[in-house]
């Protein structure tokens, strides 16, 4: 009797699914890149555009400095965390209508703010803007995932992460042409053109979520599937005799909430063909299991809806592992001080230089442009490092290898801080100050590239959550970043200040190499716990 060749063992990455993104043109994934890239600016741009028209509005809509200070603040707030809802979302319903649905929020959100009588509807429309454009610089990173292979990923995270860093650099800018020219409500009516063509453009995107390789969507499958089987359990035990329950597995019609159970995720995971022949892969697809094997219709057709979106699920799974923690705090610290020397940069050139909102743009745009520098030769490094360990190391590859590349960025990153803050203490050139914001945006961005290529790479069939999860932590540090950097400016100064910043991106310089050293060791600890509870259940 002839016995079939058993097919190799693969991990969830590389599930079989038809129209395989990662099998499609380079041509198409460009466009996918440059589409997204395009996208994510719109973040970057609602965040900042309207800050050189801020005294216009204070006078215009009669409005408090406590009040405009509540409509940055919320702002930061919430598009750190709503990214949590869309990630989610994204997983069951797939990527483009996420795209559609919160691009379009965004749009509603510039058009009310655009038209906007008093303050307090402004303050509204910024909480649209936000949960808006919030969607984006998550979901574009699961869509990266989607389409690359990880050896690809941090040249491609690198590229596609210079578009959200134009946006805080050309948004003052572009905010002080209009407001200059027009007045404060054009640059909302340059947001709601902006969002609008980019909406329109994602009519033509073509999906590249597949079920086959989320472990969010089957997990919520599971549920779907084990609600079912009790339901249909309950139904049947109220006409048949419990005296057949011997025999439940030989008997159509007879069947317990656990059989049924058992057998739908032995489907759901592999476990069982449509054979009914069993296979070597894992039992759970919840834990993350390295060698999963299936095909396409390994998972059952089952239709899922917006209340089967669990937000809190995967960020519980993402923080339940150290390396994530440790990783997300790195990389919030890394964000949050960005955000912190372009906001308090600012009021220095203004009151110290006497700089008006034009050229305290252009004097930004050298930040901006250590970033963007920073963020590609981040990236390919990053891939370069990854590839050649993963040679040496008989072609296996662990996430983990991508963050030694990070490790000539710290050399420099904290003098490059301190010399910032004390360059605007004594008062030195602007053109110092443009050389040290090029310095700290590049050694900053070039840290951060690899990071979240790692966070996308650590978190297989997880990506959107995890790094829907990096939005929520870089929200909040952003957010307590905006809240004490003027107090302590004025306290300390910006010597004072930069030199406590040096210390907090040497913690995250820390907490980085600590994961390149035992981040693997607490995934393998991490999964093993998974397996296990997930084995307890059933």
């Amino acid at each position: 009797m002839k016995t079939s060749e058993p097919s190799p063992k693969l991990d969830i990455e590389h599930a079989f699914v038809s129209d395989d993104p990662r099998r499609w043109s380079n041509a198409r994934k460009w466009g996918i890149v440059a589409l997204i890239s395009a996208a994510s600016m719109i973040a970057g741009l609602n965040s900042n555009i309207y800050n050189p028209a801020i005294s216009q509005i204070e006078a215009e809509l009669h409005a408090s400095d406590g009040e405009i200070s509540l409509s940055l603040s919320i702002f930061i707030i919430i598009q750190g965390g709503f990214p949590l809802i869309w990630s989610a979302i994204s997983e069951i319903q797939g990527r483009k209508i996420v795209y559609l649905v919160s691009i379009a929020i965004c749009t509603v959100g510039c058009t009310v703010a655009a038209t906007s009588r008093s303050i307090g509807v402004l303050i509204g429309s910024r909480c649209l803007q936000a949960a808006g454009s919030s969607a984006v610089v998550a979901i574009g990173a699961a869509t990266l995932a989607d389409i690359y292979e990880p050896h690809e990923r941090g040249t491609m995270m690198g590229i596609y992460y210079c578009a959200p860093l134009l946006g805080p650099s050309l948004g003052p800018i572009i905010g002080g042409v209009l407001t200059q020219v027009f007045d404060w409500r054009a640059t909302f009516w340059f947001l709601v053109i902006f969002t609008g063509l980019c909406c329109l453009s994602f009519l033509m995107f073509k999906d590249t979520f597949r079920r086959e390789r989320s472990l969010s969507y089957q997990a919520a499958v599971r549920r779907v599937l084990e609600h079912q089987a009790a339901q249909q359990a309950a139904q049947r035990s109220e006409t048949s005799s419990m005296t057949h329950v011997a025999g439940v597995l030989g008997t159509p019609g007879s069947v317990t909430p656990q059989d049924i159970s058992e057998v739908q995720s032995d489907k759901l995971s592999g476990k069982v063909t449509p054979e009914g022949e069993k296979t070597v892969a894992d039992a759970d697809v919840e834990a993350q299991a390295p060698e999963m094997k299936r095909a396409p219709s390994s998972i059952p057709d089952v239709k899922l809806s917006l209340k089967d979106v669990n937000p809190v699920g995967p960020l519980i799974h993402v923080l339940r592992r150290l390396n994530n923690i440790a990783i997300l705090t790195a990389s919030g610290l890394l964000y949050a001080f960005g955000y912190s020397i372009l906001y308090t940069c600012s009021r220095t050139l203004a009151n110290e230089y006497g700089y008006d909102a034009l050229k305290i743009g252009l004097v930004l745009l050298a930040y901006g442009a250590g970033s963007l520098v920073g963020s590609i030769v981040g990236g390919r490094y990053s891939d370069h490092v990854f590839r050649q360990l993963k040679a040496k190391n008989g072609g296996i590859s662990r996430p983990e290898m991508r963050l030694e590349s990070t490790l000539p960025g710290m050399l420099f990153l904290p003098g490059a801080v301190a010399a910032y803050g004390w360059i605007c203490e004594e008062h030195v050139t602007v053109a110092a100050i443009c050389v040290m914001l090029f310095l700290s945006g590049f050694f900053s961005i070039y840290i951060y590239s690899s990071t979240l290529a790692y966070i996308v790479d650590a978190n297989v069939g997880r990506s959107s959550s995890a790094v829907a999860t990096n939005s929520c932590f870089r929200g909040i540090t952003a957010f307590i970043a905006a809240e004490i950097a003027i107090p302590l400016l004025d306290s300390i100064g910006d010597g004072g200040l930069y030199s406590l910043w040096a210390g907090l991106t040497v913690i995250a310089e820390l907490l980085i190499v600590l994961v390149w050293w035992k981040g693997a060791a607490w995934r393998e600890v991490a999964e093993a716990r998974e397996k296990r509870q997930n084995a307890s259940r059933r």
